[in-house]
């Protein structure tokens, strides 16, 4: 089995479940037990400082979104940039926190990269290793740069790379003549 930890599933246009669709999902965790991630383009319309509001004291500004990670129920986890609060590292420079403590920091720092999820993407043993023979799923290697770009086009962005990867062996064996013209 080839751990797909630190990779970006990205969901393939035959994925009908509507948790998922055109979505990217940051892979936290995949070994033969099962597997879980966090989906990085489903913003809620409530604000960290919103849902800071109703679960703590701690003043909170940050305007960014809450995200939804995914259809299971579970804590509150960060995915952020510093190591310092860094429960395990993702992939080099993207770090998680699901301690309390942790997310405080996160959450009320302004100089730190961080996405915060409600709820997670999870797989049993097997699960998501059938959903990829199915074609449900296509796979990236995952970057520090597009876990905390703009989400909103993320998909069509890490897409679009699949599809240049796959192509790219047929591009170097194409003879393109000078004059297209000739074509």
């Amino acid at each position: 089995m080839n751990s797909l930890q630190g990779h970006f599933l990205v969901a393939s246009p035959h994925l009908v479940d509507p948790n998922f669709l055109r979505s990217v999902v940051l892979m936290i965790q995949h070994d033969e037990q099962g597997a879980f991630g966090v989906v990085l383009n489903r913003p809620t319309n409530n604000t960290i400082s919103e849902l800071w509001g109703l679960i703590s004291q701690t003043p909170c500004d940050n305007p960014s979104p809450v995200h939804v990670g995914g259809p299971v129920a579970g804590p509150l986890i960060a995915v952020h940039g510093d190591a310092a609060l860094s429960e395990m590292e993702i992939v080099p420079g993207v770090h998680l926190a699901s301690a309390k403590d942790s997310i405080v920091q996160l959450v009320t720092q302004s100089q730190c990269d961080v996405r915060l999820f409600v709820g997670y993407s999870g797989w049993g043993a097997g699960q998501l290793d059938s959903e990829l023979q199915a074609g449900g799923w296509l796979t990236e290697r995952a970057t520090r740069e597009d876990v905390f770009s703009n989400y909103e086009d993320l998909w069509n962005r890490v897409a679009r790379r699949i599809g240049l990867h796959v192509l790219e062996p047929t591009f170097r064996h194409l003879h393109v003549p000078n004059d297209p013209s000739m074509n």
